[in-house]
């Protein structure tokens, strides 16, 4: 680091911790630093998080972060989050967590999903919302605890998702963006202010859900108590941030129409920038309001992409994990080989990915993982293969709606699956389109953040200074010789998951 520079610190509060990142006033990478927390399962459906672990992790991030560059605080511009959305965190009047954060991959609210059906209407909440309605969001999650913890309901002074509680706790201040906002079925998507006909159907007090704010709004400098806990300069600027989903759009480059792009992680998106929302027939996708409020962003998010190889790996890859350490590669690289070792289409053996249920374009909880296809002869590289091409076919769904309604000149590809060519090949194969690689890809999230705190701190006169600080470097092309295997393969994804549709209903059943 030089002397004199000055610096935005970008905060990405993800699934699994939170990254803090500094760039340098031209957009550049310039250290980062990951504190990690804890995911809790206690039921099945049931996904929490305590965000007093995310208010640690962004103290100790910043603090490390700090000493990791050399720096001190006056050499810090300004704060700004990507975080993930679609959650439910009940706070009191004081902001303080009344009860767990119920997370995005949190579908316990099955039955507040039916009343929100029931009172508004499926087809009239997703021409409000721009979503079906649905357990995923943050109103269901709401009316669950309504339900199901009066006490808790009853003390909540606001819903806060991730980002704006750690905004909160650093400014005093109650806010959330549209970017957010747009992921909780009560933001009137078009009009950009929380919807009265929304939270009258489903008796939703308007007082319960925070101002709405543009994402590169400044909403207040970081408090004495703060500074302390942190080690910022109390007065700090702080930048609202977006959703992680938004913010990844910006990372990546997508500011304008044409421009689309995969977020490779967890969960698994296909998404890009467009003048008005998109209006699906079947419900099958929804639409982001993107950091620049006058575009928005169609999208389709299927539940469990990283989580299916993770899954993998953990539950069926155990043997490849000693080896990998004393190679010093990640588990990850051994089994990508044995995929390389099978052939296009896991020689007969589909998987499909529906581990925690799904989302787009299934928009199923009851669906369940599933392999099919094996015999005496499937070698675990098949599987392996299965998986990766089983995330690539339910992506293709969700790719080939968004490009029969808007233009899809580029896709780039960002996030942790970024990093692995065999898996970027075969979506680039299974989609027949060429994949884009940007300089930044795993940073993609947080440079978003960045870029909205520099545009909200007036050092960017707009967004589309995005598509410079993070340009494409590599690309991963198809090869047409594999085309016949995926669309045969792809036909047999798309039957095996009708066919098993009823049986995933029933199984359910036993699991209540």
């Amino acid at each position: 680091m030089r002397t004199g520079e000055r610096y935005i610190l970008a905060h990405d509060l993800g699934t699994s911790g939170n990254k803090a990142t500094l760039y340098d006033e031209a957009g550049n990478l310039r250290c980062s630093a990951v504190c990690g927390y804890e995911t809790r399962y206690p039921r099945d459906r049931f996904v929490e998080q305590d965000p007093e672990d995310w208010w640690r992790a962004v103290c100790k991030s910043t603090r490390d972060l700090m000493e990791k560059a050399g720096i001190g605080p006056e050499a810090v511009l300004g704060v700004s989050f990507s975080g993930m959305m679609m959650g439910c965190l009940p706070v009191d009047g004081a902001g303080k967590a009344l009860r767990p954060m119920i997370l995005w991959a949190d579908t316990r609210a099955d039955r507040q999903e039916r009343e929100m059906i029931a009172r508004a209407g499926m087809a009239r909440g997703y021409r409000i919302t721009g979503h079906r309605l649905s357990a995923s969001y943050s109103a269901a999650k709401l009316l669950w605890v309504r339900d199901n913890e009066p006490e808790v309901y009853e003390k909540t002074g606001k819903m806060l998702n991730a980002k704006d509680y750690i905004v909160f706790r650093l400014t005093g201040e109650f806010a959330t963006d549209y970017s957010d906002a747009s992921g909780t079925n009560l933001l009137d998507i078009e009009k950009k202010v929380w919807s009265d006909e929304m939270l009258r159907a489903l008796d939703i007090p308007a007082r319960l859900l925070p101002p709405l704010h543009r994402s590169s709004d400044v909403i207040g400098g970081v408090t004495e108590e703060a500074a302390r806990a942190t080690g910022l300069l109390a007065g700090t600027p702080v930048v609202l941030g977006g959703g992680d989903g938004s913010c990844a759009c910006v990372g990546a480059g997508v500011v304008r129409p044409g421009r689309a792009y995969n977020v490779l992680g967890s969960s698994s998106w296909i998404s890009l920038a467009a003048e008005k929302p998109l209006f699906d027939e079947e419900m099958r996708t929804f639409t982001w309001v993107h950091l620049d409020e006058k575009l928005y962003t169609p999208c389709g998010t299927m539940q469990a992409a990283g989580y299916s190889y993770s899954w993998f790996r953990d539950a069926l890859g155990g043997e490849e994990k000693r080896p990998a350490a004393e190679q010093g590669v990640s588990a990850y690289d051994l089994l990508n080989r044995l995929a390389e070792g099978s052939a296009p289409g896991a020689r007969g053996v589909l998987y499909l990915p529906y581990l925690l249920g799904e989302r787009s374009p299934r928009w199923d909880h009851d669906a369940r993982g599933a392999f099919l296809g094996l015999g005496v002869g499937t070698t675990k590289g098949d599987l392996v293969r299965a998986v990766l091409e089983g995330v690539g076919y339910n992506l293709k769904i969700i790719r080939d709606i968004l490009r029969r309604s808007e233009p899809m000149d580029s896709l780039t590809v960002i996030g942790g699956g970024a990093k692995g060519r065999t898996w970027l090949q075969i979506l680039a194969d299974i989609w027949e389109q060429e994949l884009t690689l940007p300089r930044y890809r795993e940073e993609a999230t947080s440079m978003g953040a960045a870029i909205c705190a520099g545009v909200g701190l007036r050092l960017y006169p707009d967004y589309s200074v995005a598509e410079s600080l993070n340009p494409g470097e590599e690309t991963v092309r198809p090869n047409p010789q594999n085309a016949p295997a995926y669309e045969r393969a792809f036909a047999r994804f798309d039957e095996a998951y009708e066919a098993l549709r009823s049986v995933f209903a029933r199984m359910a059943e036993d699991r209540a």
